[in-house]
């Protein structure tokens, strides 16, 4: 079974997001990028389906700048076979990501999509779905275990009350969630085998498909500051600032 994996280049999670100061975006200049932590998640996945005997082959995707290049080595590092680039400078929103996803399982014919459920900068939570949703293939989002058993796939779901256990014909889509599994560190020599593995580069128009963003961004300001708290001598001091200071009861 061919596994299609989508991975993300974004801000690393370390880093202290800063605004530019006329607030058109945030300030990427010389800012450590990383692999989304949520595609991280995603590609250990595949990897350990592939451990497993359950995959045959590990396809890692991602859409975006040339620089995105070096997360699909990274991919290519912690186990994927091969990586396919759709190069785009455009703002790319979960729509256009998912269209481009779409054309590529098109292609490809994975048995098996997995994505991360979010991408730590933009936090939609759509892309996974929307590809589901192109592609006519049946979605198990949120996931924190998978297991495949011949032609269908068994995904366990975190939702609000708790864990829900459902069952998918494939091929189909899988988002990951952080209890999926703990990814694992690249180690050097399979950092240096990365490079000789195949990278092929495609453009949105070889797709034949178009991913510029149709939202405009007016403005981005950084969240207020949070101020410190006071500790209060009493319940009964506490419902006092509650109600005349917080004005929230």
């Amino acid at each position: 079974m061919k596994v299609l994996v989508a991975v993300k280049r974004v801000t690393d999670y370390n880093v202290k997001i800063r605004v530019k100061p006329d607030n058109t975006d945030v300030d990427l200049t010389n800012v450590k990028m990383a692999m989304n932590p949520f595609c991280e998640i995603a590609v250990e996945e595949a990897v350990r389906l592939k451990e497993r005997g359950v995959a045959t082959e590990i396809v890692a995707v991602t859409i975006g700048p040339k620089a995105a290049q070096e997360q699909l080595r990274t991919a290519l590092a912690l186990g994927a076979d091969r990586a396919i680039h759709v190069q785009t400078d455009d703002r790319v929103e979960s729509l256009g990501a998912a269209k481009a996803l779409a054309k590529l399982v098109e292609e490809e014919q994975p048995g098996l999509v997995i994505l991360g459920k979010q991408a730590i900068d933009t936090d939609n939570n759509q892309t996974g779905q929307m590809l589901a949703a192109l592609s006519g293939l049946p979605q198990g989002t949120f996931a924190s275990e998978v297991v495949v058993e011949g032609d269908k796939l068994k995904v366990t779901r975190e939702v609000d009350g708790g864990m829900q256990i459902i069952e998918l014909s494939l091929p189909a889509i899988v988002t990951s969630d952080l209890r999926l599994n703990e990814p694992r560190y690249a180690k050097l020599p399979d950092i240096m085998k990365a490079k000789k593995k195949p990278l092929d580069v495609k453009t949105p128009e070889d797709l034949g498909i178009e991913v510029a963003s149709k939202v405009k961004l007016l403005k981005v300001e950084p969240p207020a500051e949070r101020q410190g708290g006071v500790k209060v001598g009493s319940v009964d001091e506490l419902i006092d600032k509650l109600k005349n200071e917080a004005k929230v009861l």
